[in-house]
């Protein structure tokens, strides 16, 4: 197991990845519901707080898009198309990623030990620094998803609740934003 790094996430240097929150996929998702109301919840306070927020399709032709309470806080372009398992298999992603000049990456999204672990293990090998939040991200069962956070955790990705990466990205109560970020925090409890 790896030490932890020490990330405090910044606003200006971080992007919000959203991995495959497809229609087809999260119905089977351990408590898919729940998980797509924390996902909208960070994204939403992403957008507010300036945050590109990217997303990444697996097989959209067959899967579907990303659902649309998520998809309309994505920014452009749209969601990236892919067939591999890490996003960072993805050359349109990467490159859009790079072009954002963001060295942070907050991931959200599923499953927790396919593609959010691969794609995690895949940034950091491009030197990325990598938070995941665990009530961000799910899997087809609890046990698949806490072992997927496991191998997370051991490879050196940061683990952080999506409210911690939103008051991070905060800084502060005096921030020009928290107002409006406050009543988001109370309108996804």
């Amino acid at each position: 197991m790896q030490e932890m790094p020490r990330i405090t996430l910044k606003p200006t240097q971080s992007a919000l990845i959203v991995i495959d929150v497809q229609p087809v996929l999260m119905p089977s998702i351990h408590q898919g519901d729940v998980l797509t109301e924390r996902i909208r919840f960070l994204a939403r306070i992403a957008r507010l707080l300036e945050v590109p927020v990217f997303a990444t399709e697996q097989n959209p032709s067959r899967m579907g898009s990303t659902v649309d309470a998520i998809c309309e806080l994505v920014a452009d372009p749209a969601p990236f198309s892919k067939m591999a398992f890490s996003g960072g298999g993805c050359a349109p992603f990467m490159d859009a990623l790079k072009a954002s000049g963001r060295g942070q990456v907050v991931l959200v999204g599923v499953e927790t030990h396919i593609c959010v672990s691969q794609t995690a293990q895949g940034l950091l090998d491009a030197g990325y620094e990598v938070v995941v939040c665990p009530d961000g991200v799910s899997a087809r069962s609890l046990e698949r998803h806490k072992l997927g956070m496991e191998r997370i955790r051991d490879a050196g990705v940061v683990p952080a609740h999506t409210e911690a990466v939103a008051y991070e990205w905060l800084g502060t109560a005096e921030h020009p934003r928290f107002r409006e970020a406050l009543s988001i925090v109370k309108q996804h409890p």
